[in-house]
Order: structure tokens, then sequence, then C-alpha cells
């Protein structure tokens, strides 16, 4: 089978996508540790999400005001699924997941499981199959990320009740980056209704049943630094570059630079917690990097012709 080189604007296509996941996973590797922060302070899951809501809600309100709700595109079903998906109900259930199960897990069982379940969606609604090194590559990550979990994340027990909210939760987030491939929103667009739609439905119902009391009383430097990290860097310009990702690059691919979550994470723990990786981390590691590598689908400078040459 004959050899031919990558064309440029492939490979230029790619490394754009692929910077603009990277940057999406940068900014997810420290979302758990700030929910976490806030939570051991003074602020609880639904406290945290009401602001983040609020304030990428009102940012991002005159987006939608003069681009509108993109119906003619979406449909119901499409705009139900950029909302749900992109929204809160994907935050809240991973802040239910983690009820029932440990931060490494819940990193595992979305970042790690999403290629997996992007991979499933996209076949399902878009039609889309992957060649075997992608399916190779998706295999590696799964195993990895369940390697650095542990072997108890696959034990039955309270544990696995988290492990299926966490994975129902990629789902959602699966249904919601092909749904925006098809309609062929950008990035900013269904940023903005996930954000107003999440901002009109969870709001009322949060100051309803739950009350802002531990926000006014919390100090105002910590709602501040929440506020910023919450609604302007995650649900904002993270969401933004995760959109162009898969505009650039397709769902599956830039679910795949997502699974470096895990890998980001043991290794941010190094510097900021001291905590090295034991044997069992770097061995998962290398087989999610492994996987990235293969399920993202990066031209390379020599690629395997897809089909014999045509005779002339």
């Amino acid at each position: 089978m004959p050899l031919r080189p990558a064309p440029a604007s492939d490979t230029s296509r790619f490394l754009l996508g692929a910077l603009c996941a990277l940057g999406t996973i940068l900014i997810w590797a420290g979302w758990l540790v700030a929910m976490r922060v806030g939570m051991a302070a003074n602020l609880g899951v639904l406290d945290l999400i009401a602001l983040r809501f609020a304030v990428a809600g009102a940012i991002l309100l005159p987006v939608v005001l003069r681009r509108g709700w993109a119906f003619d595109r979406l449909r119901w079903p499409g705009l139900l699924a950029i909302a749900v998906g992109g929204g809160a109900a994907y935050n809240l259930s991973v802040g239910a997941g983690l009820i029932f199960a440990p931060v490494s897990h819940a990193s595992a069982f979305t970042q790690g499981v999403l290629p997996l379940t992007t991979a499933i969606v996209a076949a399902v609604m878009l039609g889309e199959r992957l060649p075997r090194t992608r399916k190779a590559g998706i295999a590696l990550i799964v195993v990895g990320a369940v390697t650095i979990a542990g072997v108890s994340a696959l034990a039955l027990g309270r544990q696995s009740v988290g492990h299926l909210i966490l994975v129902s939760a990629t789902v959602l987030w699966a249904i919601y980056s092909v749904v925006l491939r098809r309609s062929r929103l950008d990035g900013l667009h269904a940023t903005a209704i996930a954000a107003v739609a999440s901002c009109i439905a969870y709001l009322p119902i949060y100051l309803m049943l739950v009350g802002p009391q531990r926000l006014l009383a919390a100090p105002w430097q910590e709602v501040l630094w929440q506020g910023a990290y919450q609604g302007v860097l995650t649900a904002l310009v993270s969401m933004v570059m995760y959109g162009y990702a898969i505009v650039l690059i397709g769902p599956s691919a830039a679910a795949a630079f997502i699974s470096l979550g895990p890998v980001i994470a043991a290794l941010l723990a190094i510097p900021i917690l001291h905590e090295w990786p034991s044997l069992t981390d770097w061995i998962g590691i290398a087989v999610i990097s492994a996987g990235v590598y293969l399920a993202s689908g990066g031209p390379l400078p020599l690629t395997w012709a897809s089909q014999p040459a045509r005779r002339p």
C-alpha cells in the first residue's frame, strides 16, 4: 500500500483543534479542585453551579439576544441537547457522582470514558465509523483511566452508583458534542445558548429551594475567585475552545484529548500537592497518552493511503 504525505491544511487544522482541546482540558483539570476548595470552605455544589451560570449567563446574554437560539438549526431536540449536555444538568450529574465516588474516580469515569461514549453517540447520530487505530486508542484510554482510578473502581458497591452517574454525565456531554457538530454552530454561540438556558432554568429553582444565604455569607474574595473560575474560565473560555475543537477535528477526536484529564491531574499533583504518581499511575499515564495519540486521528508526516492508488 503506497505512502503519501498528509496535506498541510489537514495538519494545520488538526494542530489548531488539538490546541483548543488541550486548552480546554488544562482549565477542566482545575475544575474539580476548585469545586473541592469551595465545598471545603463556605460553598456547596449547588451554590457553585448557581454562581457559574449566573456569571456566564450574564456575560453571554447579549450573544443570545443578538444571534438567537438557533432554533432553525437545532429544533427542540437539539436545543434541549445543547442546554442539558452543556449546561447545569451535566454539572449536577458530576456533583451527584462525587457524593458516591472520590475525585480520582470522577476524573477517570468522566474524562477517561468520554471518548468511548462520544464514539458511540457519533456512530448512532452521525453514522461516524472509526478506523481500527482510533478504536484501539479508545480502548487504551479506558484501560489507562481505570488503571489510574485503581482496581477498586471496578468493584461493585456504593461507589458503583457514583460511577454510573458519572458515566451518564458523559453521555449528556457526548450528545452535546455531536449535536454541536451536526448543527455547525460555532463554539461561542453554542456556549451562550447553554449558559443562558441554564441560567433561566436553574437559578429560579436554586433561589426557591436552596437560597443564596451561603453565597452572601461567604467572603467576597472567595465568591469573586470562584465566580471568575467557574463562570468565566470553565463555563465560557473552556466551552468556546472545546466548541472550536469539535468544529476543527470532530467530536470523537476532541473527546480523545479530553481524556488527558487524569494524566494532567496526576502531573499537577507533583508541584502543587507534592504527590508523586505511583508506578501504577505512571503506567496509566503512558497507556492514556498512547491511546490519545491513536484515538485523536492526528495526521502523520507519512500516512497509509486508505484506498489503493488509482490507475491513470
